[in-house]
């Protein structure tokens, strides 16, 4: 079984792209990247080939003060468009070689030229998406910024949304990392048939406890980009409902300052705003913190919640965070609905309340980690559905 993959940069693929390595099944994983960056994945270099003509230049320019949306889309789809062509070549050129190519796994948006014409040389094409429903994604994010005033340019493409859309229909299959978004896709009419559901491994070498909680205040932690997507004004708001003498609520990472007038209008009082944090501090951080608060309004399969109770810090996580994936409502943590701040203020109370649940969700955290999947495991899942999907093709 001879796979090749498309990523813009590195996302996941490159640990699914060494995981197939090791199995014998990676023929080349095409990326946007260049290769200075690439090598550090640890891949052999002839199983790497970059293109990064475009996106590299685009991403210098995300970070200018030239910096205009309408010119980044149009960016992004100048290289969608020409890194799909190149790679469409690459494989021209294995199949001239004689090299059969069983499957292309690509990351949504990119290879869906590739991928048609690996159809036609009797290939798998295979679009990997790693959120929600492109459709979807880009709908409850404008409905966020609606329901908290933000008037902003819009940062999803409707032209990208088509070219995902016809990735969607043309792919043999779909894969996702949650069952909130396999839920997604068939909301929006997807197939469930389909959709296959690959949860990502997780790699929590750094991350264990490393010191304890204080009993005499209670502490919670946000860790992620601060933004409405994240579903912080919901967590600003059940904070301030929570009873307790000596209470902190921590927000580690970087604000979306197109949004951040909308944290300030909202309560902040016992907040404090950490800014980006280097990883090492974030240990400690989810070490002395009685449970870590994850609201996000969408993400597909938010891996901070794994880190979080790697380091005995329980979870509380809306459904569309991939939660139920990784644990049990009501064992490691809670799982609330999206947009609820009183169901956040209830289960933040009942842990601050009781210590005795906080213990125990402490300990039931550090024992289901040793039960999650890593990479290993991610790239068994996958072999298991290639052969699959490679075996009905033929």
């Amino acid at each position: 079984m001879r796979v090749i993959q498309t990523v813009f940069g590195v996302f996941h693929h490159f640990d699914l792209a060494t995981e197939l390595q090791k199995r014998g099944h990676l023929e080349r994983v095409y990326s946007t990247w260049p290769w200075a960056r690439l090598k550090r994945e640890g891949l052999p270099k002839e199983r790497v080939e970059s293109f990064p003509w475009v996106h590299t230049p685009a991403y210098f320019y995300g970070r200018s003060k030239l910096y205009r949306v309408p010119v980044a889309q149009q960016l992004q789809l100048i290289n969608t468009a020409l890194f799909d062509s190149w790679t469409s070549g690459r494989l021209r050129a294995l199949e001239r070689k004689g090299t059969k190519v069983d499957a292309l796994i690509a990351i949504s948006g990119s290879g869906t030229n590739t991928g048609r014409l690996l159809q036609q040389q009797g290939g798998v094409f295979i679009c990997d998406r790693g959120s929600s429903h492109h459709r979807y994604q880009r709908n409850i994010i404008a409905e966020e910024d609606r329901i908290w005033g933000v008037e902003r340019e819009p940062t999803s493409d409707p032209r990208v949304t088509a070219i995902e859309e016809k990735q969607y229909e043309l792919a043999d299959a779909i894969s996702v990392p949650s069952s909130f978004a396999v839920r997604s896709f068939v909301e929006m009419g997807v197939p469930r048939e389909k959709l296959r559901l690959i949860p990502y491994g997780v790699r929590l070498e750094r991350f264990h406890p490393v010191a304890e909680p204080s009993k005499d205040s209670f502490d919670v932690l946000f860790a992620g980009q601060v933004s409405l997507r994240k579903g912080i004004p919901y967590l600003l708001q059940a904070f301030d409902k929570l009873k307790h003498p000596n209470k902190r609520l921590r927000i580690a990472g970087s604000i979306d300052r197109a949004v951040k007038h909308v944290f300030d209008r909202l309560p902040n009082a016992s907040v404090e705003w950490l800014g980006s944090v280097p990883q090492s501090e974030l240990v400690n951080l989810m070490s002395k913190s009685h449970v870590l608060v994850l609201p996000s309004i969408e993400e597909g399969l938010a891996l901070v919640q794994a880190q979080a109770m790697a380091c005995g810090c329980p979870v509380i996580a809306s459904l569309n965070t991939g939660s139920e994936d990784l644990y049990t409502d009501g064992v490691e943590g809670f799982i609330v609905p999206i947009r609820d701040a009183d169901a956040l203020a209830t289960r933040m109370q009942q842990v601050a309340d009781d210590p005795a649940l906080q213990e125990r969700m402490r300990e039931a955290s550090l024992n289901r980690v040793r039960h999650l999947g890593g990479w290993s495991e991610y790239g068994a899942k996958w072999e298991k559905v290639l052969e699959e999907l490679i075996a009905g093709k033929r």
